[in-house]
């Protein structure tokens, strides 16, 4: 087969036409193992991307998965922020995304540009980045953060010491209400998390009196005030598995719907919808950009490959290691 190299780089992703006699996951579970290759998929992916992947999880257990790996080559089934982390983690490591086009709104919201002029107003604050940047904004960070460690890591640290928070504002906004930390908040959002309707969610709850609303903390603040349960990814996943309620309300990406009705299959999960009807704004269209075929092709020519600059690399993996060794001693 004649491959053009050069346009699969420039569309992002493999796209070439699979022999309809192939069984995909069985030659995804043969290139894998032949390749020593590991597929890690976030919560916010399509169910059958979840179930394929070797290890499947929010941001924070998706780094220290990165992080412990022994395989060659990883497949990550995410965004491209992730896949950097993955990089910046495990250089020596061939990290691949199944489409470079899968990226982050939120991310976006931090431009490093003006993120280091904003950084440079500030020249005696701490810089706590959300893993949810690029690298080069991972590169001016002192210490990175997801959503399951944010507040920890805030209130790790010294009572007086003021903080830079970026990029989401709903997050940052949410930990110094909390903490009461000295915090600057860069002012970046998610485009799902900020298009859940309050006024919709509670149209449902009163028709539904005994489902519980639990929510991501990127939401908008009125989300979270009617919100009985607020946390990351991971935490209303544990939520739903340990809470005596039959029905509950997810505030955030749907994706996550899949492994709550998995661990709960007598229970009911009801997506909060967004303010506009007509669309599927409470689904991140870059997360499902990714596809088995996109998955199977990229493990079959290992492309499209994730680098990071070597010098915006070596300042980057400092603010993610310190992240990794303050959630493993607060034990998180």
């Amino acid at each position: 087969m004649n491959v053009n190299w050069e346009e699969i780089n420039k569309k992002g992703f493999v796209d070439l036409e699979i022999d309809p006699e192939i069984d995909i996951l069985s030659e995804i579970n043969r290139l894998r193992k032949e390749k020593n290759a590991v597929i890690l998929a976030h919560y916010y992916q399509e169910a059958e991307v979840q179930d394929i992947a070797d290890f499947v999880g929010d941001s924070l257990a998706l780094s220290q998965q990165a992080e412990k790996t022994d395989a060659d080559i990883i497949i990550f089934a995410g965004v491209h922020f992730m896949a950097e982390t993955a990089k910046i983690l495990s250089p020596e490591k061939k990290v691949i995304l199944p489409d470079l086009n899968a990226g982050c709104s939120l991310a976006d919201s931090c431009p490093p540009k003006e993120f280091k002029k904003f950084i440079e107003k500030y020249p005696d604050h701490t810089v706590i980045s959300y893993v949810n940047t690029s690298a080069e904004i991972k590169s001016m960070t002192d210490i990175v953060c997801t959503s399951s460690n944010a507040m920890q890591i805030v209130q790790s640290l010294p009572k007086d010491e003021k903080i830079i928070f970026a990029p989401d504002r709903n997050l940052g906004n949410y930990i110094k209400s909390i903490t009461g930390k000295d915090m600057v908040i860069w002012q970046g959002a998610c485009h799902v998390h900020e298009e859940f309707s309050l006024e919709r969610i509670l149209e449902i709850k009163k028709n539904e009196p005994e489902a519980k609303i639990i929510a991501h903390p990127e939401c908008e603040k009125p989300i979270l005030i009617v919100s009985e349960h607020i946390g990351s990814t991971q935490s209303l996943l544990n939520f739903t598995r340990t809470d005596n309620a039959e029905k509950y309300i997810v505030a955030t990406e749907s994706g996550i719907i899949h492994q709550m009705q998995k661990s709960s299959p007598s229970k009911t999960f009801i997506p909060a919808p967004p303010k506009d009807s007509t669309c599927a704004c409470n689904d991140c269209n870059f997360m499902k950009l990714i596809t088995i075929k996109k998955i199977y092709n990229c493990l079959k020519y290992e492309l499209p490959e994730v680098n990071v600059d070597k010098g915006i690399r070596e300042k980057a993996v400092h603010s993610i290691k310190r992240m990794l060794a303050i959630s493993e001693e607060l034990g998180i």
